[in-house]
């Protein structure tokens, strides 16, 4: 019987983040495809600030170690309000993804 290789990181203490963007129109969302050496937070941070996702909606982690899963967006959307000072220019759909996700 064949099976399917896991989708967990081999290195199971990382926590892991993926993303829900929205491609608009007729496309709709869908969880963007990640490396796996770099699906981290920090690097999830870059990413956003670079302009690699069209529209993010939905932020979830996950860490198959300690067994667990939750939607970060909120902490997300936090964490890019507290550094913004850092990053100079953002993508518009960034401070869209700030503004939409306050506590």
């Amino acid at each position: 019987m064949r099976t399917s290789p896991s989708i967990a990181p081999y290195w199971l203490e990382q926590d892991t983040y993926l993303v829900i963007d929205d491609f608009g129109g007729r496309l709709g969302c869908s969880w963007r495809e990640t490396n796996i050496h770099s699906a981290d937070r920090e690097t999830l941070i870059r990413d956003l600030v670079n302009g690699e996702y069209n529209h993010p909606v939905r932020i979830v982690a996950f860490n198959t170690a300690e067994g667990w899963s939750r939607d970060v967006t909120v902490d997300v959307a936090d964490e890019l309000r507290r550094r913004y000072v850092e990053f100079g220019e953002v993508p518009e759909s960034v401070l869209e993804f700030i503004e939409a996700n306050r506590r």
